[in-house]
């Protein structure tokens, strides 16, 4: 098991992360390879609320996303989670979970509400998210859209991701 820090992003990081990023989603069936340039977009349009990346010893080796979402009901203090990102010969060491708790973790403290995703609930169930039709988005299948309520009620209506998602 390799020594992981985990730290925010840092100027400078961006060309590693879009690489690990690119690395990480290429064999990916789900994948259409879009996901460094959305880290790019996000970023661009200041819409990337939280970047943290994980580093062992040598490079930087892992990266996770959040960004604002909107809601119908006009609820705020919303996030998406994603991309996130482990190199392929690091994935199966809890990095990538590492990055999710610790991303929870540092939302709580920035006041989110909550964090919707779109992922397999076989892996996201163990950080508590769940699918709840009361939240809906028309951009993947609805089991596999989640929500984690951090503070208060679960809204309801159709999320939007950032305008980076496209």
């Amino acid at each position: 098991m390799t020594a992981i820090t985990l730290r925010p992003e840092a100027p400078g990081d961006e060309g590693t992360i879009h690489a690990i990023t690119e690395q990480a989603f290429r064999p990916m069936p789900f994948s259409d390879g879009d996901e460094p340039d959305l880290i790019d977009r996000l970023r661009a349009d200041g819409d990337l609320t939280l970047s943290l990346v994980a580093e062992d010893a040598k490079r930087i080796v892992g990266h996770i996303a959040f960004s604002p979402v909107t809601i119908g009901d006009d609820t705020s203090d919303w996030y998406g989670l994603g991309p996130v990102s482990v190199v392929p010969e690091l994935q199966g060491q809890d990095i990538g979970g590492r990055l999710i708790r610790r991303g929870i973790a540092d939302m709580r403290v920035v006041g989110a509400k909550g964090i919707v995703l779109l992922g397999s609930p076989d892996y996201y169930s163990r950080f508590g998210f769940k699918h709840d039709p009361q939240l809906t988005y028309s951009g993947g299948p609805a089991e596999y859209f989640q929500c984690l309520v951090l503070d208060g009620d679960l809204p309801s209506g159709e999320v939007a991701f950032a305008p980076g998602f496209g």
